[in-house]
């Protein structure tokens, strides 16, 4: 690693940590009110728990605001389980696309898990299926928001965020930091690439043989 990029990561934790802090307190608020929202309308458990691989792909519990219904039979046979577009309510669809299902992950970030900035934390079934090159997003903590989140979200294909998630990494600084969350913003109030292709959410990676073995595990 180079040693600007040491000092960096080392001063980066320290904001991290101060502006997680404020913003669990200033944000304090619209966390209870969007909580009794979730309870009232989705039921418990209010927060979604999920593994997800950080840094040097250690896993840790990712904390979301719970966005969909419980897992049910889906519409398409006996056997089926409900797709995430089934099991997405108007209201979860409202938190995924202001991001404010994503507010608990301040949590993570306080606790050192994830930084305001980085790759997005995926799944840990995706460990496999990467290349070496596409590892290399683990080399820095995830991130709320990230160089993809601000060029494409979910509308990306896998290969274009990926590559983009290792270019942060080669290329992070303060000056791209700062640049990432201004737009993270815009992002937000756009409201775009929320979906993927054809979808409610991102499509599964199914590695680099074109296949997609796995569902993602749904919020």
């Amino acid at each position: 690693m180079k040693r600007s990029h040491r000092v960096y990561d080392a001063v980066k934790r320290g904001l991290d940590v101060a502006a997680s802090t404020v913003a669990l307190v200033v944000l304090s608020p619209v966390f209870a009110v969007v909580a009794l929202l979730v309870r009232a309308k989705l039921g418990s458990p209010v927060i979604f728990r999920q593994q997800r691989p950080g840094r040097d792909g250690r896993l840790f519990t990712l904390y979301k605001f719970r966005t969909m219904r419980d897992a049910v039979p889906g519409t398409t046979g006996v056997d089926a389980v409900a797709s995430d577009g089934e099991r997405l309510t108007p209201f979860g669809r409202v938190l995924r696309s202001t991001s404010l299902d994503e507010l608990p992950e301040l949590v993570n970030v306080l606790r050192g898990q994830m930084s305001i900035v980085g790759p997005r934390p995926l799944l840990p079934e995706y460990l496999d299926r990467y290349n070496s090159e596409q590892s290399r997003r683990h080399e820095v903590r995830p991130g709320l928001t990230g160089w993809a989140q601000v060029n494409g979200r979910n509308a990306l294909s896998w290969d274009e965020r990926f590559k983009m998630d290792v270019w942060y990494v080669d290329h992070r600084s303060f000056a791209l930091d700062a640049r990432i969350v201004l737009r993270s913003f815009s992002a937000v109030i756009s409201r775009e690439g929320v979906s993927g292709p054809g979808a409610e959410t991102m499509q599964p990676f199914g590695g680099n043989t074109g296949t997609n073995p796995t569902k993602e595990n749904s919020r």
